[in-house]
């Protein structure tokens, strides 16, 4: 697929396009649903000169897509809307991972999704959200936020301070179940429980700790002081985990991190992290293949 395939048809069945323009202070959205992509690797679309190697793949933070609308900056680890890369289309059944920053009172007018599990990590600021279901809610950091899309759901998210920016992660991740009825969740976790440990944020089971979405995946946060080691074994066998360090600096099985660096790494059992400096992390412990 080339990228004026990419722009006119769009990449997978679940999602959205956005452009955007400020319409008092929402910016309204002009969607264009995604369509089906054909699965073709882990991670990327095959091309000449692939970037992948081995059992990893390393993304650093100056390589990701930017989008600056004014009101939204964006970085795309992943291909997403005008940011096209056919090496960084998804990392298994993870889609998209969005680092965005929204200005005072502005945010994403009202825009539907289906069929994809959208998961939201604030980092700063508060975020207010409002869906075809009738929520209504603010998050901020601490909180973990789900929504899984199903068979449609339209909803809007936007700065709800007027003086300050919010800092959010948008997360999309491939359902293992298709068509399900639409839900929405959000919790609060306790931060200290991440200190120089890796804290469960989502899982598969309602039963475990964090949110639960529709796939057989395990995210983690942990925040670790500079020397400070712990290892992870993954989840499920044939899963990868995606790393992504949003402070600091950090090893995982020696290869050298940086602040919004991403990893890759599959076909094993465990990983080894050291912090070289304070540094907070993200693994996202995903299926590798999509179906």
């Amino acid at each position: 697929m080339n990228r004026k395939s990419f722009l006119k048809k769009g990449l997978l069945g679940t999602g959205m396009f956005a452009a955007s323009a400020a319409l008092g202070h929402v910016v309204k959205n002009n969607i264009d649903e995604l369509k089906e992509l054909e699965i073709l690797g882990f991670n990327h679309l095959p091309v000449e000169k692939s970037t992948i190697m081995a059992n990893t793949i390393l993304h650093k933070a100056g390589t990701r897509g930017h989008a600056n609308h004014g009101w939204l900056d964006s970085k795309h680890t992943f291909s997403f809307a005008n940011y096209y890369n056919p090496d960084r289309m998804h990392f298994g059944v993870l889609r998209v991972l969005n680092d965005d920053t929204v200005h005072p009172g502005m945010g994403f007018g009202t825009h539907p999704h289906d069929n994809m599990e959208i998961i939201s990590i604030p980092l700063s600021g508060d975020l207010e959200h409002k869906d075809s279901m009738g929520n209504v809610a603010v998050i901020k950091h601490g909180d973990i936020q789900v929504m899984s899309a199903g068979t449609g759901i339209q909803h809007s998210e936007y700065n709800k301070n007027k003086d300050k920016e919010v800092k959010f992660l948008q997360i999309w991740v491939f359902p293992n179940k298709k068509n399900v009825t639409p839900r929405y969740d959000q919790i609060t976790l306790n931060t200290a429980d991440r200190h120089n440990k890796l804290q469960q944020i989502l899982s598969p089971s309602a039963e475990d700790a964090g949110v639960w979405i529709h796939q057989d995946a395990w995210f983690h946060l942990g925040h670790f002081d500079t020397g400070k080691k712990t290892s992870y074994t993954i989840k499920r066998k044939g899963n990868g985990v995606y790393a992504f360090l949003l402070k600091g600096s950090m090893e995982i099985n020696g290869q050298a991190l940086e602040a919004r660096d991403g990893y890759g790494i599959w076909d094993t059992d465990t990983i080894e992290l050291t912090a070289t400096a304070d540094a907070e992390i993200l693994l996202m412990d995903v299926p590798m293949t999509i179906g």
